[in-house]
């Protein structure tokens, strides 16, 4: 059975068009996972990406998984509580085109609906913008938390591009 499937692409040209977010409590914590760890990777990957149709990366092997996240253009951070783990993203830097792409990012379903996404997005940006690229993008469709194309238009991102694709 095909579905069709509304996806948007998003772009912030600059860290000045950035509305932040607040940091929800001293709790929580944002860290860059170096030297890389593609177990964690893989974990937000499969348990965040099993309700928005995540797949591509399932039949992945160890070491596909371990060039991936040991490649220097990417980068991996997460939200913690404390010790708990609470969300990731990953971002992509294109040298070559002078962009940063938000590759993955998500909340693990026991911490949805609490905020917790537009601080974790603010921080996505920001360091995106680490590399002084011309434009950070991401992308998102109909499958994705319902709250997520509001959550990037929110941060200040704006669509650049729509389509509608078949799965």
């Amino acid at each position: 059975m095909r579905k069709k499937v509304d996806r948007n692409y998003l772009e912030i040209q600059s860290l000045d068009d950035l509305v932040e977010s607040k940091k929800p409590s001293k709790e929580f914590f944002i860290e860059l996972i170096d030297p890389a760890n593609f177990h964690l990777n893989k974990f937000f990957y499969k348990n965040i990406g099993k309700k928005h149709h995540w797949v591509d990366r399932l039949i992945w092997t160890d070491k596909q998984w371990t060039d991936y996240t040991g490649d220097k253009k990417v980068k991996t951070f997460i939200l913690k509580k404390h010790e708990d783990l609470v969300g990731y993203y990953e971002i992509i830097t294109h040298l070559d085109q002078n962009e940063t792409e938000i590759a993955y990012f998500g909340i693990l379903e026991e911490y949805q609906n609490q905020k917790l996404g537009s601080f974790l997005l603010t921080s996505a940006i920001k360091n995106s913008f680490s590399s002084n690229p011309d434009r950070v993008w991401v992308h998102t469709c109909s499958l994705d938390h319902k709250n997520a194309l509001s959550n990037y238009l929110s941060r200040g991102m704006k669509i650049f591009k729509k389509e509608t694709i078949s799965i």
